[in-house]
């Protein structure tokens, strides 16, 4: 895609980037109200059944995956047009879904900005290595690359992390701001376990609230992993990187079931957020379907996209995700030529 043509893309795109102060509150009403009643509603059927109760936490989670979609377009400053409320909103949001808000604005602002740069890898996105990478790097490197990557810990294991331990803590050199946020969402987050647990029991409180952390969080990290490792997905060098082209090309469309696409925000439209962060959530569809060039973004669905799930490595040459499996006979030859060299280099 030439300069031209990008420019021309971007220019399509703008119209869609104005926050609408109307829906943006409409929003807000059809999802952070419904989380509560949902989570009301998981405790009162404890006393019918703990199945029902779980039901209605794991529906609850759906809401906290949409409330954390306004959180998101909160740290964008798209879903409202004054930056103080877009703060405050993504505070109070960052409680429900027990995200620190100035720590996660800072680090989603930089993925933006090095999204599929293979030179600018490592804040705020999936630890991606190179097929070169793996079978360059040392036995303990593969084995921590291996874990990462397998599906039990990066989506069960995975939201425990971010919860309890990557949302809770600052970063080394955050500023003031940004320390005082989390240390704010925090304390926020243990006075209301607090009093939950004091009103009804920790037993209950956790029965309600761990399916919802883990179904949400889970979630979460599903659509963010799913977004950007497709096979074809763009990759490149830091002297070949192309912002454009790491939107439209790096980003999926994840095709989803209307009701799925509503409790998700039309985060499926990836390609268009990272073509223009500031769309707000709402406008992402419209954007999509009025521009052509976007529909040609790569489509997955729900059944294409398990297919992911194998995607480990990416394959520098061949600008493609590969699986462990395909490049076992490579690292065999590769561990090989180790096993030559090194009694050559002994006898030096």
């Amino acid at each position: 895609m030439s300069k031209q043509k990008q420019a021309q893309l971007r220019k399509n795109v703008a119209p869609y980037a104005t926050t609408n102060t109307k829906t943006s509150i409409i929003q807000l009403l059809n999802t952070i109200p419904p989380f509560f009643i949902l989570w009301f509603l998981a405790y009162q059927s404890l006393s019918v059944s703990i199945w029902l109760s779980i039901l209605c936490s794991v529906i609850a989670a759906g809401f906290v995956v949409r409330t954390f979609i306004i959180f998101h377009d909160c740290a964008h400053q798209s879903f409202f047009k004054n930056k103080k409320l877009n703060r405050v909103i993504g505070t109070i949001t960052g409680v429900i879904t027990h995200f620190a808000y100035e720590k996660w604005k800072r680090s989603h602002s930089i993925h933006h900005a090095t999204s599929g740069n293979l030179d600018k890898r490592g804040t705020g996105d999936i630890w991606v290595m190179t097929v070169d990478e793996y079978i360059n790097a040392s036995t303990w490197e593969r084995i921590q690359y291996r874990l990462y990557r397998n599906p039990f810990v990066m989506f069960g294991l995975g939201p425990i992390y971010l919860f309890l331990i990557d949302n809770r803590f600052n970063r080394k050199g955050a500023k003031s701001k940004e320390r005082f946020n989390t240390y704010l969402i925090n304390f926020s987050i243990v006075c209301i376990y607090a009093v939950l647990i004091w009103l009804i029991g920790w037993q209950a409180f956790l029965i309600v609230q761990l399916p919802i952390l883990f179904v949400a969080g889970s979630l979460g990290i599903w659509l963010f992993y799913v977004q950007h490792q497709f096979e074809d997905s763009y990759f490149e060098n830091e002297s070949e990187w192309d912002y454009v082209k790491a939107a439209v090309d790096g980003s999926s469309y994840y095709k989803l079931p209307k009701w799925m696409e509503w409790m998700t925000g039309s985060i499926g439209y990836h390609h268009v957020h990272h073509l223009s962060p500031r769309v707000p959530n709402y406008n992402l569809e419209k954007a999509h379907t009025s521009t052509p060039p976007l529909q040609k973004a790569t489509t997955i669905t729900l059944t294409s996209s398990l297919i992911s799930i194998r995607f480990r490595l990416y394959d520098e040459k061949n600008k493609t995700f590969v699986s462990f499996k395909e490049i076992k006979s490579r690292l065999k030859k590769s561990e090989a030529r180790l096993q030559v060299s090194s009694p050559r280099l002994q006898e030096k």
